[in-house]
């Protein structure tokens, strides 16, 4: 497993498959403790593809709403580019992903898209590559609630997007289960099935798990912008990675 710190960043092998990811406060600049196995590789040579189930436990420091940034872990296809390879492309994931006040990302037709939820997102297929010469349409309309909440689920759909909160307390010990099939994905909490989407990634993506401390601003009315967030606290996420 790959292990990516910046600007103080840390990884910790407590022991084996049990690593604790920890992201000191950051007052200037990007901060990142990563953990991921596709480093150096080609995309098209992602280790995982449909028929994967992961399963492990987590933990973070702070909850939802305090703690500040991004975390999470799951699947991707790394599209702003591999630290080793700065190759953008189009998004693919399925995850247990978490964003804080700024970010806001469009995953369902109103509210902000923030928070700790599981989701799914494949803008590579035809279907979603279709729908570029209609986006400056779509944006437009999007600035009214009405045309958002009706044509924004169909958009969901050429774009697979799942999205569904998380209610449990991040900072206690909980279990996640991921199972990606070319059928669909199923997203499962403490035994318990918390989301079941037709939508999934083709693949192949590789394994990340993090913490940072990253915002991205992507609305469906067109606005677009990320950046990163000062920190006054150590932040980090723990996890005991049971398979995938």
């Amino acid at each position: 497993m790959h292990h990516l710190e910046i600007n103080g960043g840390r990884v910790l092998t407590q022991r084996p498959a049990v690593y604790k990811l920890i992201l000191p406060p950051q007052t200037v600049g990007y901060g990142d403790a990563q953990l991921d196995d596709y480093h150096g590789r080609l995309r098209r040579r992602y280790p995982w593809r449909q028929g994967t189930h992961l399963h492990l436990r987590a933990r973070f420091s702070h909850g939802d709403g305090t703690l500040i940034g991004t975390a999470g872990f799951g699947f991707w296809n790394a599209p702003f580019g591999d630290p080793a390879t700065r190759w953008p492309a189009l998004p693919q994931a399925v995850w247990f992903f978490y964003a804080s006040s700024p970010s806001d990302l469009p995953l369902a037709p109103t509210g902000a898209g923030r928070g700790w939820f599981a989701g799914t997102v494949d803008a590579t297929r035809g279907r979603a590559l279709a729908l570029a010469p209609f986006a400056p349409l779509v944006v437009l309309g999007n600035r009214w609630p009405r045309f958002r909440q009706q044509v924004w689920p169909w958009v969901q759909t050429q774009l697979s997007i799942s999205y569904q909160p998380i209610p449990h307390d991040m900072t206690e010990w909980h279990s996640y289960e991921l199972i990606w099939l070319a059928t669909g994905c199923r997203f499962v909490v403490d035994g318990q099935l918390l989301l079941e989407t037709p939508h999934t990634p083709r693949g192949p993506l590789g394994f990340v798990c993090w913490v940072d401390n990253q915002y991205m601003v992507v609305t469906a009315e067109g606005r677009l912008r990320w950046g990163v967030s000062a920190t006054t606290a150590v932040q980090w996420l723990e996890i005991s990675i049971g398979n995938i």
